[in-house]
C-alpha cells in the first residue's frame, strides 16, 4: 500500500495534525517512506498512525529513521530496575511488576506534572526532536493527549509582544514544573540533575524555517528578568498559545502511534481513572544542538 497523509481537520486546521494511512510500521519501512513521513511532520507537527501493533523493538527500529534515540530517564522510580528498556520511556501507571501504582506513589505524583503544558526534554541542554508514543493499553475513558501548535501561536502574537519575545532566553527545569503542582520531594542528587538549562523563547525550525514559541511548564525564569515578572509573562504566553483554535485533542485508541515535533508543538496529558491501566511506550528522538546554537 502507498503511504497517504491527510489533515485531521482540513477545514479548521489544515496545517496542524495529520493522519497517515497505507503503511504498516510493524514491518521495516523504506528510506523514501521515512522521508515522506518527515515531510508530513514538517507540515503538520503531529501525525497519527492507527492500528499499529508495535513491539518495543519495532518501535525503536522505526524511530531510528528520524535520528538518535534518547536514553529513557529513570527519574524518581521507586526501584533501580526499569520495567522497559533503556530507550523506551515508561509513560504508564504501572510498577516493575505491572501493578497499578498506588495513589500516593512518588513516581505517580511526579508524573502528574505531564498534565501541564510542556515540550519533551526542554529541560535538557539539547532538547528533543520527535516523540513517538504507542498506546498499548488505554483506560475506558479519559487520558487524552492535547497538542498546541506553537507556530500558529507565534504567528498570532501582536507586534509588540512578538518584539518583546525576540532574543529572550528562558531557564527550563523539572523543578519548576513540579513546583506548580506542589511536588517538591527532591533529593539533593535530583536537584543537581534537574539544574536549569537555557533555551531560546523563540526558535526557528531547522527544516522549515518557521518560527515558533518555545514554551513549557518547565520554563520558570527569563534571563535578566525579575522572577515574578518572568513567570507572569510566560503564563500569559501559554494562555495565548493554548487557545482552542491552536489545539488538537487526540482521543486514544489502542495501538495508535502518535508522533509529534517538540520543535513546533507543546502538549499535555489529560486525567483518567487512576485505578485503570494506562500503558504507553515512548521513544524520543534527540535533537542535534542546543536552541542557543540554532539560527535565530
Amino acid at each position: 500500500m502507498t503511504l497517504s497523509i491527510h489533515p485531521i481537520d482540513p477545514v479548521s486546521s489544515p496545517f496542524f495534525g495529520g493522519v497517515a494511512s497505507g503503511i504498516d510500521l510493524t514491518q521495516p519501512i523504506t528510506a523514501d517512506q521515512a522521508a515522506e513521513i518527515e515531510k508530513g511532520m514538517d507540515r503538520f507537527g503531529v501525525m497519527v498512525f492507527h492500528d499499529q501493533r508495535l513491539s518495543d523493538e519495532a518501535q525503536m527500529a522505526f524511530s531510528r529513521h528520524f535520528g538518535e534515540l534518547e536514553f529513557a530517564s529513570n527519574n524518581l522510580r521507586d526501584t533501580k530496575a526499569q520495567r522497559l528498556g533503556a530507550h523506551i520511556a515508561d509513560i504508564s501507571n504501572l510498577d516493575i511488576d505491572n501493578n497499578v501504582l498506588a495513589r500516593e506513589n512518588r513516581r505517580r505524583l511526579f508524573s502528574l506534572g505531564t498534565r501541564l503544558w510542556h515540550s519533551d526534554s526542554s529541560f535538557k541542554v539539547v532538547p528533543a526532536k520527535y516523540s513517538l508514543l504507542s498506546a498499548r493499553i488505554i483506560p475506558s475513558k479519559g487520558g487524552n493527549t492535547e497538542f498546541a501548535d506553537m507556530r500558529a501561536a507565534y504567528d498570532t502574537l501582536d507586534d509588540a509582544t512578538r518584539a518583546e519575545c525576540e532574543g529572550l532566553v528562558c531557564e527550563h527545569s523539572q523543578l519548576f514544573s513540579r513546583a506548580q503542582i506542589g511536588f517538591g520531594d527532591f533529593t539533593d542528587d535530583e536537584r543537581r540533575e534537574f539544574a536549569p538549562v537555557k533555551q531560546r523563547l523563540i526558535r526557528r525550525h531547522p527544516s522549515t524555517g518557521w518560527k515558533s514559541l518555545y514554551l513549557a511548564s518547565h520554563a520558570g525564569t527569563i534571563v535578566d528578568w525579575p522572577i515574578p515578572e518572568a513567570r507572569a509573562f510566560l503564563r500569559d504566553l501559554i494562555e495565548h498559545a493554548t487557545q482552542r483554535q491552536f489545539v488538537y485533542a487526540h482521543e486514544w485508541k489502542q495501538f495508535d502511534l502518535v508522533i509529534w515535533d517538540n520543535q513546533a508543538t507543546m502538549h499535555r496529558g489529560r486525567p483518567f481513572d487512576a485505578k485503570e491501566v494506562r500503558d504507553m511506550h515512548r521513544t524520543t528522538i534527540a535533537g542535534l544542538r542546543s536552541t542557543l546554537e540554532e539560527a535565530a
